[in-house]
């Protein structure tokens, strides 16, 4: 019997080998953030050709035979795993879109693509970057003025501690005057200005005596005064504003800097008995502390301050291909465009992006146990067949001696 009878179980037990090495990858990293489920699969030789190593998710071939069997291992890009909510500022995942990867660099220029969005900071010479569990990169749009750059960049974390309060130049105010009963009303707006952190702006009503539906209109600042560029407020018959509409206090503070409040009074109300604020909105803010750092919906990076402003830091690039299934496998949760992914674009995060979560390993433990019970078979077959084949060239050998 010719020693070439052995090749196919030899070639069969060497490649459920490797089938059952990819099973227990997959069983290895069920809790790897972002992990893509791989698995080997089988082509007869039947040529002196084997399988050439090609782009498509790590084929290639172990070996060249005229017969037997060989496998290939293909990753599952396309399948998303479960997302799952962690609490970490810095995690996000990809939620509804198996065609989009966050975008790493090495530090050397080399683009890598991820599902993986376990994300922290590291500080380099004083800069604060955002990078991967495995320190590459994290790349981003910073943002600008007008929104974001368009030019890709890695992710810095650079927060200010404070910010200092905007000052007070528009407000408004919704509130009623008493009709009868009452000869002075006060109304309070809190105001910021460049080197003063909120100071309250009294508009004073007084009721003029022998004239229906007519106050006198004053300023009190504290830190300051303020002097309005009308004097009386006048009244409808119906209760309406006749005049002014709009008041602008001209306001000098206690260190000399001065600024004015423009302010809208065409929704005050001559009612009842009441003198009730319903609503004073205002356009300044005071200083702030840094209180977190996290991403949004919108996988914007975004710093949130005490007095309820946020500051946008940089956004997310998060790349689609046009063949994602070509995209060659570098570790377990990385991969490396080729020729054979076709053109990578940027994909708008609109409806993707689950923050302060992670997608979980994109492997089914039942069905991994399921097919390690299959190659387990298979491999005792060709160890039987193999064992058959011996026994045979042995009766062989006996005979012919």
């Amino acid at each position: 019997m010719p020693i070439a009878s052995f090749i196919p179980s030899v070639s069969g037990m060497e490649a459920m080998s490797h089938a059952q090495q990819t099973v227990a990858e997959n069983i290895a990293n069920m809790n790897t953030t972002g992990y893509k489920q791989n698995e080997t699969l089988f082509y007869t030789l039947l040529g002196s050709e084997g399988v050439n190593s090609g782009a498509q998710s790590g084929l290639h071939s172990s070996r060249v035979d005229i017969t037997g069997v060989n496998y290939y291992d293909r990753t599952n890009i396309g399948i998303e795993g479960t997302v799952k909510p962690t609490g970490n500022s810095f995690d996000v995942a990809l939620n509804g879109n198996s065609n989009a990867f966050f975008t790493l660099d090495d530090g050397f220029g080399n683009l890598y693509y991820t599902r993986a969005g376990d994300f922290t900071r590291l500080t380099q010479d004083g800069v604060v970057y955002l990078v991967s569990s495995g320190g590459l990169y994290v790349q981003g749009f910073e943002a600008t003025e007008d929104g974001f750059s368009s030019a890709l960049s890695n992710i810095t974390i650079d927060a200010p501690q404070t910010i200092p309060q905007k000052e007070t130049t528009e407000a408004s105010i919704i509130a009623n005057v008493p009709a009868k009963d009452v000869d002075r009303c006060v109304y309070s707006i809190r105001i910021y200005s460049e080197n003063y952190d909120g100071a309250n702006l009294n508009m004073i009503l007084e009721k003029i005596e022998g004239r229906d539906n007519s106050w006198n209109l004053s300023f009190e600042l504290e830190d300051g005064t303020a002097v309005g560029d009308a004097t009386e407020l006048v009244f409808n018959t119906d209760g309406t504003v006749k005049t002014p509409q709009n008041v602008t206090a001209a306001i000098t503070w206690n260190d000399g800097s001065s600024s004015s409040v423009a302010i809208d009074i065409s929704a005050l109300t001559q009612y009842g008995e009441s003198s009730q604020i319903t609503q004073v909105n205002q356009n300044g803010f005071p200083s702030g502390t840094l209180e977190s750092v996290a991403f949004d919906d919108d996988g914007v990076l975004r710093a949130s301050y005490s007095n309820g402003s946020d500051v946008d830091l940089a956004k997310l690039a998060i790349t689609g291909f046009a063949a994602p299934e070509n995209l060659l496998p570098y570790n377990n949760t990385l991969f490396e465009a080729n020729g054979e992914t076709g053109n990578s674009y940027y994909v708008e995060p609109d409806g993707i992006i689950t923050p302060q979560s992670l997608e979980t390993a994109a492997v089914n433990l039942e069905e991994e146990f399921s097919q390690m019970i299959i190659v387990q078979r298979a491999y005792s077959l060709n160890a039987q067949s193999f064992t058959v084949n011996n026994e045979m060239l042995s009766v062989l050998v006996d005979l012919k001696s």
